[in-house]
This record gives structure tokens, C-alpha cells and sequence, in this order.
């Protein structure tokens, strides 16, 4: 399981949230782990990595899956998105 699950029942969406000092960052390896997990789950998968700095968040950015989030606690009231066609959403 990730280190945070929080969900948004207005959107039914879920935010899978990986603390990196715990477990690593979102990487592809680790979405496809948590998708299979959750399969029979109806609620739209929004995978999110929080970092404590940006210097934590330089050591693991390479790894970071694409069309994820990104959350640093020195910034806390910004998000970082990797790239993708959407902003803080699930994908198909």
C-alpha cells in the first residue's frame, strides 16, 4: 500500500501518495504495482510522490514516472506535474 491514501469523493477520485523516504518515488514499476492492487477499484488513480526537500527531489527526479505529481513540503502550496496531457487527474 502506499504511505497515504486520501480520497475525493466529489470527483471519486483516489491520491495514492508515496512519501520518498519511505518507499521511493512514483516510478512506472511502482504505478503498475499499485494499479494491479487496486484493479477492481472504481475510483480515478492520482499517484503523487512528496518530497521533504528539493534537494531530496533532485536525487530521485530521473525516476519519477511521467503524468504524476510531485509535492515538496519547502513549497508546500505548489504542485510540480510531469508532463501529460492533464493537471491533477486520473488517468484512463
Amino acid at each position: 500500500m502506499p504511505d497515504m491514501i486520501l480520497y475525493l469523493e466529489a470527483r471519486n477520485w483516489l491520491y495514492l501518495i508515496e512519501v520518498v523516504t519511505s518507499h521511493g518515488p512514483m516510478t512506472p514499476k511502482r504505478i503498475h504495482e499499485l494499479q494491479d492492487m487496486l484493479r477492481d477499484c472504481p475510483a480515478g488513480k492520482v499517484f503523487v510522490t512528496a518530497f521533504p526537500t528539493f534537494a531530496e527531489f533532485r536525487k530521485h527526479m530521473r525516476h519519477i514516472a511521467w503524468e504524476t505529481e510531485v509535492w515538496i513540503a519547502e513549497k508546500p502550496e505548489h504542485l510540480i506535474h510531469f508532463n501529460g496531457d492533464r493537471f491533477l487527474g486520473p488517468r484512463p
